[in-house]
């Protein structure tokens, strides 16, 4: 499990295929101070993505991706050079910023547009119309793995704003319209739905 708050912005240093060449490995550099204290297995959410670390160096690490989460996420897109948001796991006992996030991505949005408003920048994203129905003014998503508050929702698409802390620690920094992004609804949301449907 995750928080949705952005701990790192990482950099795909190295991209080669595993198994039938389906598969991938994809190796990160991360600049946090202390990888030493992570462990083979760990969980990592990389861009709004889990994945287990495999192999863990003095400044990067390494995780094997499926052919099936290249397919169903951004990470299929991915080249060296890549940033990546970054955040290790929860522990019990840490602070819960942000809201709680799985790491497992349930589409992919589309950057449609950025504009300033007052003090941050209001981004809208396309969202597939599946997942429309779980997204909510004022209740929360994980783009790219970073935790936000939606501030407007349309038939395909919400709103959220991004304050330039948000922007400087994360992709959102370089974000363009008509970058793909992974997202995550929030947990509650689909509970709340299946509830409803099973009642119905």
């Amino acid at each position: 499990m995750f928080t949705g708050i952005v701990t790192a912005l990482g950099t795909v240093r190295a991209i080669a295929p595993r198994a039938d060449r389906s598969d991938m490995r994809i190796t990160i550099a991360a600049p946090w101070p202390d990888m030493a204290s992570i462990s083979l297995g760990a969980s990592i959410a990389c861009s709004g993505c889990c994945l287990t670390a495999i192999e863990v160096g003095s400044d990067a690490f390494a995780a094997d991706v499926s052919a099936e989460t290249l397919a169903r996420t951004t990470l299929g897109q991915w080249r060296p050079g890549t940033r990546v948001n970054l955040e290790r796991s929860l522990r019990l006992g840490d602070e819960l910023g942000g809201h709680l996030v799985s790491g497992h991505v349930d589409g992919i949005g589309e950057a449609l547009e950025a504009r300033p408003e007052h003090g941050s920048t209001r981004w809208r994203f396309r969202l597939p119309l599946s997942l429309a129905r779980f997204v909510a003014v004022k209740g929360s998503i994980a783009v790219d793995g970073v935790s936000l508050t939606v501030n407007d929702v349309g038939a395909d698409h919400f709103g959220v704003n991004i304050i330039p802390h948000t922007a400087s620690l994360t992709r959102f920094g370089s974000l363009a319209p008509g970058d793909a992004v992974n997202l995550e609804i929030d947990m509650l949301a689909r509970y709340v739905a299946r509830l409803s449907e099973a009642q119905s």
